[in-house]
């Protein structure tokens, strides 16, 4: 059974602190409605769009990391074709994170 099917992901450990981060760039997030309603200067904006890009990105890339470390790394013990699908999943993760 892979720890897909089981119900525990590579990011399980860490929840709590991935929530709390989540929580923090959900606030960045609603803190740019609030400056855009305020009528903040656009480049002013476009700093913090910045920022809460970046705040996501470093999110996806800690996400990636334990999902390697956690799930491609157990596809590997099990072997077969496990570790192929496990890889190829990685590998569109990879691209779909590039073209943002």
């Amino acid at each position: 059974m892979t720890p897909t099917e089981t119900g525990v992901h590579g990011y399980s450990k860490q929840k709590d602190q991935h929530l709390k981060r989540l929580r923090r760039i959900e606030g960045q997030v609603r803190g740019l409605q609030r400056m855009v309603e305020e009528d903040v200067y656009c480049i002013d904006i476009l700093t913090q769009v910045s920022a809460s890009t970046k705040a996501l990105q470093s999110f996806a890339l800690q996400l990636l990391e334990e999902h390697l470390r956690h799930c491609v790394a157990a596809a590997a013990v099990e072997g077969g074709e496990e570790i192929d699908a496990k890889v190829e999943e990685a590998t569109a993760a990879i691209a779909r994170l590039l073209r943002t």
